[in-house]
């Protein structure tokens, strides 16, 4: 690594607290705050009924880990899903399939030989086949169709579905690449699974945003107007409707702020009904799809502007609360450094120095890197 960027690497931003963030420590926020903020969803993922989580949390906000259904009668139900566990196996303090996914990606990008080659389908795949042979987390309808796809020699350019679930796994690779366009690859790269236009638009704005929180040191919400300028009218529209939500629930003289449920109601109110068959409708603000996920995960971010709060936030809006955790966690990591996860969630976080060994050997974090 050269000198120049070493030093670049090394400097600090100024944050809004006073306290002083590199740019290593942004890194290393930017995927624990991923992580951590996904496991503390574990308990209520895929439960749709925001009620039913604060009773069984009593009543206030998560401020520890669970595992599934933990305290809501041994399984999470979900409303019109039916009641279902989607991550038996699963302890306190793991993951669920997203944040596992960041791990895998991890764990690929820290095992390349060299540095500074883009992330490529070709040497991914065979280290995901073999992480799927004892997957413990919830396995995805895209992630089994394109195992099937792989054996069945479908080319790399096609595989993956249709589904426009925003899958973002992502969040080492600022731990491996210091060009955005690089970040942006991988972003797209480790969503092979899901190549639906919305889903893949969604991995990107967040990719964008995270990487000019950490190299450039914008807060959160110029980052996410930065970059909303530069992107398409779909990104534009989520963005705008994430902020004048958060503008309305943080007024005290709208009738949205007096709310108990005042971030419940905010998602289910920025997305149509989603009609699955199932015995109730679930809004999409709350369940998988980008049109839902994207400006969700941008309300939490904007409206807390603390790791901390926004993730037990999310985490007890419940829904797909997971899939909103990753670029909540990632972007306030970055944002905050990742001395903002509190102690207790650092020391029973399972995988913490597992991750940290790992990060460790990623160019950017290397102490073998030369200067």
């Amino acid at each position: 690594m050269a000198l120049g960027f070493r030093v670049l690497l090394l400097a600090s931003f100024v944050v809004a607290d006073g306290g002083e963030v590199s740019k290593e420590e942004r890194i290393r926020g930017a995927l624990f705050g991923a992580l951590v903020a996904d496991a503390l969803c574990l308990g209520s993922h895929y439960e749709y009924d925001a009620p039913k989580i604060k009773k069984a949390y009593g009543g206030k906000p998560i401020d520890k880990f669970m595992g599934p259904g933990d305290h809501m009668g041994g399984m999470t139900h979900g409303v019109g899903w039916g009641q279902r566990n989607y991550h038996p196996g699963k302890r306190v303090g793991e993951n669920t399939d997203y944040g596992d996914y960041n791990i895998l990606i991890l764990e690929y990008l820290a095992n390349q030989k060299g540095a500074g080659g883009r992330m490529e389908l070709k040497t991914l795949i065979p280290h995901w086949q073999k992480r799927m042979k004892n997957w413990k987390a919830w396995m995805c309808t895209q992630t089994k169709q394109t195992l099937q796809q792989v054996q069945s020699g479908v080319p790399h350019k096609q595989l993956g579905g249709m589904s426009n679930a925003m899958a973002i796994r992502h969040a080492a690779a600022y731990g491996a690449f210091h060009k955005e366009d690089d970040v942006v690859h991988a972003a797209a790269t480790s969503m092979f699974t899901h190549r639906e236009p919305t889903a893949q638009e969604g991995g990107k704005f967040f990719a964008q945003v995270t990487f000019r929180i950490i190299h450039g040191g914008l807060r959160p919400r110029e980052a996410i107007e930065e970059v909303a300028k530069e992107s398409s009218s779909f990104i534009k529209k989520k963005v705008k409707q994430a902020i004048d939500k958060v503008a309305e629930a943080t007024d005290p003289t709208q009738a949205l702020s007096k709310e108990e449920f005042v971030d419940d109601l905010a998602l289910t109110s920025m997305a149509r009904l989603w009609e699955v068959g199932k015995s109730e409708p679930i809004k999409v603000g709350k369940a998988s799809p980008t049109e839902g996920t994207l400006p969700g995960a941008i309300y939490f971010i904007l409206k807390y502007d603390n790791l901390e709060q926004a993730s037990a936030a999310n985490a007890m809006v419940g829904g797909d609360n997971a899939s909103r955790a990753i670029p909540v966690g990632m972007v306030l990591g970055a944002a905050k450094g990742v001395s903002a996860i509190p102690a207790k969630l650092k020391e029973t976080y399972k995988e913490w120095a597992y991750v940290e060994k790992l990060m460790s050997k990623l160019p950017l974090l290397s102490k073998k890197s030369e200067l």
